[in-house]
């Protein structure tokens, strides 16, 4: 194989006890008597240690023919091969590879005191593991996955470069690091304890009083952390990490479960830790509009997931999303994408009433005297419409959904529950061992046919993760394999909990796609509730939006034209979007500027003119 060529085998897929070794029978070296493709068992000596089951297949890269060939990724039944041509402009060798035909990342960020330094790209590019390595957490091996070369051969890469300061002061100790989870629903089982004891315990700056206050937790201090909401969760880990006296600061995807006013609230802080504190702080982030709020600038990650990742030198942000969104890196000349992600800049839609789905009284729910109370406006949601739901956390968005699958029952007002609802909720909790294509074959027998192939697997990204078991998944994984079987179920009303979490930006353009595409080319009805505008945008028709007193009292009212929601919404946030230029993406405006001016004067948050 060429040397810009690389063979990756996924253990997870690569099932030989359910195939007759296609890929080597038919692979060309091995059809000539070389030993291209073999078994790990025959290739390893006997008690060396080697990743994978004695029977799954090794490929030799130095034998591999290439990408060229690629006889032994089309025979393979499982999609257990990938083989890569990588691009020409990579002339090192890998940063880290994880093993034999395994993963491998190429660059590393740059973290810069006083600065914010983000990356964009999709999940499982390597991003995690090039923090790993910043947080000297693990050894890079510069590509010798048998070998350790230690941190000598890692200086010596990277000397002469801002890397080299870097790592030297983290191997002499100097720079100390602090980390915010990207799962933050899995704090519960890792502290065993109330949010207090959690957040004294990391309080190195006296700067935590403030960060309760201005993230708004001070509610929830005293509760264990297992009674918490995602949001509550998240603004709880950002306040312990921001809180320690730290470096460096990695924060892992800081917007999800968050409303738009938090991740701006949350935006703001982080810049104020790194510009008077004159702290590093890099940041993974896949809400474009925060991200661009919030970086100074910006490492672009590309590659394929699973099997390469490559990240960039740093590019100013607005350049930096913009060729990402269009698919071509312009300093390296390459392209990431054979089309670009759109967004499409549309007047808000005319609605047509319909035949009514659900006529619904005036409701309410209170959780108990003192406790969080809902009051819902009367409202009809109309047959073959996607109704988005927005407002801030803990103002009874999801108690409004559990009301329509019937999940609960409202105190007054009478709810005709009688339909057939399918509900994605909120936390994706997954705790048994059971593969995603048997998973979603028991919601239903389309699993597999060109149907349901077309309309949902595909969009959602689902082939490569289809025979894995559902505890082995990630997050996003999780989240589209969630997705997908709401939309198999066979139903009346579909309920999508803030369906975006933890998803990249192609994932969530994609989910989006699916969920609208599902909804007109079957006349469903969609109830969905997102913190992410944009998605909001592209699917609903129309809105209802939330106002009141977060964990204290919700009102929801008449679902409503999405210039007038958007409107609604935005300016109880006192937040204005533009367009970018280029791209059309919406960008949050900076307050007091003389565009957010002229729009809040005009009554236009979102749709300006």
């Amino acid at each position: 194989m060429a040397d810009d060529s690389i063979a990756v085998v996924d253990l997870d897929r690569c099932q030989p006890d359910r195939c007759n070794y296609e890929c080597a029978n038919y692979c060309p070296p091995n059809r000539t008597g070389q030993e291209c493709i073999v078994t790990r068992e025959e290739h390893y000596d006997e008690g060396e240690p080697f990743d994978g089951d004695p029977d799954q297949i090794r490929i030799s890269e130095e034998i591999c023919l290439g990408e060229s060939c690629g006889i032994c990724v089309e025979k393979c039944p499982f999609d257990a091969i990938e083989i890569i041509n990588l691009p020409t402009e990579l002339e090192d060798d890998p940063v880290h590879r994880y093993g034999e035909n395994a993963f491998a990342l190429y660059g590393l960020p740059v973290p810069e005191p006083g600065t914010v330094t983000g990356i964009l790209g999709p999940n499982g590019i390597g991003k995690t593991t090039a923090v790993r390595a910043l947080a000297d957490e693990m050894v890079p091996n510069l590509g010798e996955h048998d070998a350790d070369p230690g941190w000598e051969r890692v200086l010596d890469r990277y000397r002469g470069t801002e890397l080299q300061t870097y790592i030297e002061r983290v191997q002499a100790g100097e720079i100390t690091i602090a980390r915010k989870p990207q799962y933050v629903d899995q704090l519960p089982a890792q502290f065993d304890g109330t949010t207090i004891d959690l957040l004294e315990s990391t309080d190195e700056r006296g700067a935590l009083d403030d960060y309760i206050d201005r993230l708004g937790i001070r509610p929830v201090i005293d509760q264990p952390l297992d009674t918490l909401s995602g949001g509550e969760l998240q603004r709880v880990a950002l306040a312990a990490t921001l809180a320690r006296d730290r470096d460096f600061y990695f924060l892992d995807e800081v917007s999800p479960y968050l409303d738009i006013g938090q991740r701006v609230t949350a935006a703001r802080l982080i810049r104020e830790l790194a510009e008077a504190e004159d702290r590093a702080v890099l940041v993974v982030e896949h809400d474009l509009a925060i991200l661009d709020l919030l970086a100074d600038s910006l490492h672009v990650a590309y590659g394929e997931p699973g099997a390469f990742g490559v990240i960039t030198d740093p590019k100013s942000v607005r350049n930096g999303i913009n060729e990402y969104l269009t698919g071509y890196l312009s300093n390296e000349n390459m392209r990431i994408r054979p089309d670009e992600i759109e967004f499409h800049e549309h007047a808000p839609r005319e609605t047509s009433k319909s035949t009514p789905l659900i006529e619904y009284p005036a409701l309410s729910k209170s959780y108990g005297d003192g406790e969080f109370a809902l009051e819902v406006d009367p409202g009809t949601v109309y047959e073959s419409e996607v109704l988005g739901v927005v407002g801030p956390n803990g103002i009874g968005k999801s108690t409004l959904a559990k009301l329509f699958t019937g999940a609960l029952e409202p105190d007054e007002g009478e709810l005709d529950v009688r339909l057939d609802i399918s509900y994605k909720p909120q936390y994706i909790e997954i705790d048994q061992p059971m593969r995603v294509d048997a998973f979603l074959s028991s919601i239903t027998s389309d699993v597999g046919t060109s149907y349901w192939n077309t309309e949902v697997a595909k969009p959602l990204q689902l082939e490569r993760i289809m025979e894995r078991n559902l505890d082995d998944l990630s997050g996003g994984e999780r989240q589209r394999v969630a997705i997908a079987a709401a939309l198999s179920e066979d139903a009346d009303l579909y309920v999508m909990d803030e369906p975006s979490a933890h998803l990249d930006v192609e994932q969530r353009v994609q989910a989006t796609t699916a969920i609208r595409r599902y909804a007109e080319n079957h006349d469903e009805t969609v109830l969905v509730i997102d913190h992410d505008i944009y998605m909001i945008d592209l699917l609903a028709d129309r809105l209802m939006v939330f106002d009141g007193e977060p964990s204290e009292y919700g009102h929801a009212g008449v679902p409503q034209e999405m210039r007038a929601g958007m409107n609604d919404f935005l300016e109880d946030l006192d937040i204005t979007f533009r367009r970018d230029e280029r791209t059309k993406r919406p960008r949050i405006n900076k307050p007091g500027s003389q565009l957010d001016r002229k729009q809040k004067k005009q009554g236009e948050y979102y749709y300006a003119p």
